[in-house]
């Protein structure tokens, strides 16, 4: 009896799981047709919604590592410019690699030159090192455009193609002739919104990570020509 019940058991749990798995893949392929209904215009959508994820993700991860700081960074290089050990202090700027080390490094190098000058280089540095961590931010900005409009096109030629059918069915109007273009224009609305409001969430949360970013760079600027004051 323990062995017929084992058996009823596993024939049990073997039916659930393919019950289970064809279940997930009826839920798969509903939701790929679904898409599909969107017609044409759901191809530039999809594009879009690929690169505005990449350029979030990415710019991310960018952005983050560029605000990295270490707290004894400055004091350390205020340390070895006092006691005249600019190579020393040029190395650690580089192995630190963020823009704020690029932008030390480059003033370091000056030393010796009038301050304004060395303000200048600093600045020129922070200048590039800015427009680098804003790379694809446009593209970002405009994808929260053009996405939802795109959607609404979809929209448009759905509803297009509904009236194009109800002319040439003329008094035999079903509610499968209507569905086809009406499913289009509501697919592609929902999709182009959906990218553009994670294109338009991501863009600005970029562009809050990036004015922290400038904010550190101009107060550690400061902070280094004030360092070069001291030994005069």
């Amino acid at each position: 009896m323990n062995i017929l019940l084992q058996i009823v058991q596993n024939e049990t749990t073997l039916t659930d799981s393919i019950t289970t798995s064809e279940n997930s893949t009826s839920t798969a392929l509903d939701a790929v047709s679904l898409i599909m209904k969107g017609g044409i215009v759901m191809i530039p959508i999809a594009i879009l919604s690929i690169i505005a994820v990449y350029l979030t993700i990415e710019r991310y991860f960018t952005i983050k590592k560029a605000g990295i700081l270490d707290s004894k960074f400055m004091s350390n290089i205020k340390g070895m410019v006092l006691d005249g050990d600019i190579k020393s202090a040029q190395t650690l700027c580089h192995s630190n690699g963020t823009p704020i080390g690029l932008m030390i490094e480059k003033g370091l190098s000056r030393i010796g030159k009038p301050l304004k000058d060395i303000s200048v280089a600093v600045e020129n540095v922070g200048k590039l090192e800015v427009y680098k961590l804003e790379k694809g931010m446009p593209i970002l900005a405009t994808i929260s455009g053009a996405a939802p409009m795109l959607g609404f096109l979809g929209t448009v030629t759905g509803m297009i193609r509904t009236f194009n059918q109800m002319q040439d069915s003329g008094q035999q109007i079903t509610a499968d002739l209507l569905s086809g273009g009406i499913g289009e224009a509501m697919m592609t609305t929902v999709a182009g919104l959906i990218v553009g409001i994670f294109a338009y969430i991501g863009y600005n949360l970029l562009s809050s990570m990036i004015n922290k970013v400038v904010y550190k760079m101009e107060a550690t600027s400061v902070e280094f020509l004030d360092i070069l004051h001291e030994p005069a």
